[in-house]
């Protein structure tokens, strides 16, 4: 279990507890990110991307991996930005090339927790450097990798056959594949065109399990799974 640490709140004083959560390296070893015990609680006035993650090192086989900066709300309102440790995560070894463990679903409660769970699927998947896509989708938010383009929809509106379009053509002008992950399905016309276009569709559910909707979707978990 991860060891807490006292988080003051800059903006009304109250103390907390946090332990930060883990999460599961491709060797299966649980990451947990580093805390600093002596570092500046600060107070989220506003996102940038480049801000949300932190690069923590695997103890176990010594790889490094972006995972969501440690984050904590405070009863006030305030959302707490957890100082984190510079120093990596034990001492580096490795280990015997590993069996791909299985994916491991991360609950979603809110947008970002969508992102963060399509983000650690393209990374089972194989696609490590997943990172923010430069052009905005239609819907939600654009995830990139090395020749993929994937959008995670959070909304609770079924996707529709132009968001599903708007994906595929902008897959096409940066001659990648592409993948749709909506957290309230699909709607019946987007379906028969994601088919038509060779789009996967996933559903994402509030337990954080990607559900393959279509065959091609069954075909890319499949490289894996």
């Amino acid at each position: 279990m991860s060891e807490s640490i006292s988080v003051p709140c800059p903006a009304c004083g109250r103390e907390h507890r946090y332990a930060p959560p883990s999460y599961p390296c491709a060797c299966g070893t649980p990451v947990t990110p580093p805390l600093d015990r002596h570092g500046v609680t600060t107070a989220v006035t506003h996102r940038a991307w480049d801000e949300e993650w932190v690069t923590v090192r695997c103890p176990a086989c010594g790889r490094k991996d972006e995972w969501p900066r440690p984050e904590l709300g405070c009863p006030c309102g305030t959302v707490l930005r957890v100082p984190v440790a510079r120093a990596a995560v034990g001492r580096t070894r490795r280990a015997p090339t590993p069996r791909r463990p299985a994916y491991r679903p991360v609950p979603v409660r809110t947008a970002r927790d969508a992102v963060t769970a399509v983000a650690l699927y393209l990374r089972w998947l194989g696609y490590l450097d997943v990172r923010r896509a430069d052009q905005r989708p239609t819907a939600g938010i654009g995830l990139a990798a090395s020749g993929i383009l994937a959008q995670v929809d959070p909304s609770v509106r079924p996707a529709s056959v132009r968001d599903v379009e708007c994906l595929w053509l902008t897959a096409m002008t940066e001659s990648a594949a592409c993948v749709y992950f909506s957290l309230a399905g699909y709607a019946d016309d987007a379906r028969a065109r994601a088919d038509a276009l060779g789009v996967p569709l996933f559903l994402l559910e509030l337990s954080g399990v990607l559900r393959p909707v279509n065959g091609f979707a069954d075909e890319l978990h499949a490289t894996v799974a």
